[in-house]
């Protein structure tokens, strides 16, 4: 399965997307530079936690830009159906092409999706079958690396030893206590809105539901299989090795899943 990329045309995702950025970039540089490098320096702190802090933070930049230019399951104006798969699709109303059940026609992107879960305007994409275990690797780690500097942050002032070494010419050391706090705020902010979302995210994969499918209520539970967690989860990762489930670098091969028991909305 080739990478398909896939680019919205949407200044609003775009502003969105490069907020995130910002966010990301902000905690990359001043953590380490008021925090990680100077306790390293003193010996305060292993270097092992330096690289940590660094790879997390390639694993989430990673997800997010990958989430955002991997199309999510966009359908083909003429799409091949399986002849014995045809009572399993369905003919969208809106652009009057066929398309596999539980697949939802995005107003803001102009086209359907495959088991699209919704449109999120931080990656300035949908989000479907083929981005979606992106999406949860960019939410994962997003939470890992803002509780790991908010961590780092709260040690600084309240755990580590007091730092000898300071510049008071540089302005990062001047205005220090301004600067984490602000950074505090972002992480705060991130984690609680992140933590909201991973948790409906995880919650929609157990019970093998997208959003979409719980605001319109189309989810009953006596018309569909119970599927084990095991199940759910492999198919939204494209692999049943869990160790791959966190490896953002790899192509998802989705898994062969008969469409009686895939598509029983």
């Amino acid at each position: 399965m080739g990478l398909r990329i896939h680019f919205v045309v949407d200044p609003h995702g775009w502003c969105c997307m490069g907020l995130i950025v910002f966010v990301w970039l902000y905690n990359i540089v001043i953590i380490p530079k008021i925090v990680l490098f100077p306790h390293y320096e003193e010996g305060h702190i292993p270097g092992i936690l330096i690289i940590f802090f660094y790879g997390i933070a390639m694993f989430c930049l990673v997800a997010l830009v990958r989430a955002s230019i991997t199309d999510p399951g966009r359908l083909p104006e003429n799409p091949k159906i399986p002849h014995g798969e045809r009572e399993f699709w369905e003919l969208c109303n809106k652009c009057n092409l066929m398309r596999p059940k539980r697949s939802h026609h995005c107003s803001r992107c102009g086209h359907c999706v495959r088991r699209m879960d919704h449109h999120c305007p931080w990656i300035n994409n949908c989000v479907g079958e083929d981005n979606h275990w992106l999406f949860l690797q960019l939410c994962f780690y997003t939470e890992v690396l803002t509780c790991y500097a908010l961590m780092f942050s709260f040690c600084h002032y309240y755990y580590f030893l007091p730092l000898k070494k300071r510049n008071l010419d540089l302005f990062l050391v001047r205005h220090e206590l301004a600067i984490m706090r602000l950074a505090a705020f972002m992480g705060i902010t991130m984690l609680v809105g992140i933590t909201g979302l991973f948790y409906t995210q995880l919650i929609g994969i157990i019970t093998d539901t997208t959003s979409i499918e719980k605001m319109s209520n189309c989810c009953e539970e006596i018309s569909r299989p119970r599927k084990p967690w095991q199940q759910t989860f492999s198919e939204v990762f494209g692999t049943r090795w869990k160790i791959l489930w966190f490896i953002p670098f790899r192509q998802r091969q989705p898994l062969r899943v008969p469409y009686h028991f895939a598509n029983h909305v």
